[in-house]
């Protein structure tokens, strides 16, 4: 296994050393094989990852919840990596002496991008693990303003002062953290995770206190936690689809990482009331604010950007639960949210390609005049709207059935209230843009010019993957895949 792990180092970082200097045809190339390569690296690590904790080196190690985010990380960036190729047909048909140099960019920059994101759940020391984070804001802040337009440069130079404010008080988290397991292990502990939880009864309860809140404060910045979220919607709206695609399903994902590993100490340490008490709150306001958000978005990527924030939420709710049930719905929350959410901002990708534009009032027909991308957009809003048979319906009716073993009714209900709150302005956007009959006139062009098709098929085959993926996750999870999320909500339950 430990060559798999390398490899997984690897493989990615020669997928942007290669778009750097290659023609633009073979970083597509590079990177669609890199993607693919990692998502099969990561499913080697699953059986051992479900059965025993991996360790090599001085600070790598692979444990059943690190598996989890892997999964989700190197499936995302398979997807994107595939998409992009038809993402990026019209500026290579139009060529032009700028295209080259904007290829090999785009392409390092996702390469870059996914082996940071593959790298942080890799790292066995706190330490490693807040720069690896760090690394991935400086990666996806210039993706971001990748295009070069007003909007873009505001959205990352925002994204970039309010995610370096979050991460400097991660930073004093992680100092905290030190000072904790100092008291204990000496002054020459070096943040290894491992060491810290096992003698997690015997630290200083305020450093721990301390080291927990900012934690959540500092990297849920980077999860968009309210009210630290303000970059998403801006970012996720002006960041190319597949950039966007990475941002939701993975970014914050690997951010909600970082907060669990602070939450198992925590939770060792002082008890589960005060960790599982301030997700409640993070979780509370992040999904009530999305879903009153989500009624009355007018863009396309953003209201996608806004439906993150509530998951984020739902995702910090279900690990306040404590249950074992819940905290395996939010774990396999993690992984159907990646692939629904990736989906959603494809199948977005090809109605901005369209209709030439992100407004929601601007799209209509999209049913009809995109035969294939039409349909997995709305499975897309369906599975994010947690509907049966669907990844995302599994996970929620497992959070939510862990809430009611686990606290008072009333949070559980006020979770599914405010769930129910945004599938109602998520539905009301999507029968807009697909089941209203087109208008001559509407986007700035008569209906006739739009033919019907698809832009690419390069942008259709990732999608039906995922729709698979979110079937295989809400019917029947492969036995090893149920094997590595038990083992995983076990690691995260052990002090109840």
């Amino acid at each position: 296994m430990f060559v798999v792990v390398l490899l997984l180092l690897i493989v990615p970082f020669a997928g942007a050393l290669v778009s750097l200097r290659a023609p633009a045809a073979v970083t597509e190339a590079a990177t669609a094989a890199a993607g693919i390569v990692s998502f099969g690296l990561v499913l080697a690590l699953v059986p051992a990852a479900a059965h025993r904790d991996l360790s090599y080196l001085p600070y790598l190690r692979v444990d059943a919840v690190s598996a989890v985010f892997l999964l989700a990380t190197s499936f995302l960036y398979a997807a994107v990596a595939l998409y992009s190729i038809g993402y990026l047909a019209p500026s290579r048909r139009r060529g032009g002496a700028g295209y080259p140099r904007y290829s090999r960019r785009f392409h390092a920059g996702l390469n870059l991008f996914a082996w940071t994101m593959l790298a942080a759940p890799l790292m066995s020391n706190l330490a490693l693990l807040w720069i690896a984070v760090e690394v991935t804001t400086v990666i996806s802040a210039l993706l971001v303003a990748i295009e070069d337009t007003d909007g873009a440069a505001e959205a990352a130079w925002k994204y970039i002062l309010t995610a370096s404010a979050g991460l400097g008080l991660a930073l004093l988290a992680t100092i905290f953290a030190y000072y904790a397991g100092s008291r204990v292990l000496g002054e020459h502990y070096d943040l290894s995770f491992g060491p810290l939880l096992q003698v997690a009864t015997r630290l200083p309860h305020t450093p721990v206190r301390l080291a927990f809140a900012l934690a959540v404060v500092g990297f849920g910045t980077k999860m968009g936690l309210v009210p630290m979220h303000t970059w998403l919607p801006d970012a996720h709206s002006e960041a190319p689809t597949p950039v966007s695609a990475l941002l939701s399903g993975s970014l914050l994902a690997v951010s909600f990482y970082a907060i669990l590993r602070y939450y198992q100490v925590a939770a060792a340490a002082l008890g589960p009331r005060f960790p599982r008490d301030v997700l409640l709150v993070f979780g509370v306001a992040s999904l009530l604010l999305a879903a009153l958000y989500l009624l009355e978005q007018r863009d396309v990527k953003r209201m996608l950007a806004y439906s993150s924030v509530e998951h984020m939420g739902i995702l910090a709710i279900g690990v306040s639960f404590g249950a074992p049930i819940a905290l395996a719905g939010v774990l396999l929350h993690v992984l159907a949210h990646a692939a629904a959410k990736g989906n959603a901002f494809m199948g977005a990708g090809v109605l901005v390609h369209k209709f030439g534009s992100k407004r929601i009032s601007a799209i209509t027909g999209g049913l009809d005049l995109l035969p294939w991308s039409g349909p997995l957009f709305g499975i897309a809003i369906l599975a994010l709207c947690a509907m049966p048979p669907f990844g995302i319906f599994r996970s929620e009716f497992e959070i939510v059935q862990g809430g009611f073993e686990n606290s008072l009714n009333v949070t559980p209900a006020v979770l599914i209230i405010l769930v129910t709150l945004a599938f109602f302005g998520l539905s009301a956007a999507a029968n807009r843009m697909l089941l209203m009959p087109r208008r001559a006139g509407t986007a700035g062009s008569g209906a006739a010019v739009l033919a019907r098709g698809e832009p690419s098929a390069w942008m259709v085959v990732p999608v039906v993957a995922g729709v698979a993926a979110l079937l295989v996750l809400g019917v029947h999870p492969p036995a090893e895949l149920t094997g590595l999320l038990t083992r995983a909500a076990d690691e995260l339950g052990a002090v109840t």
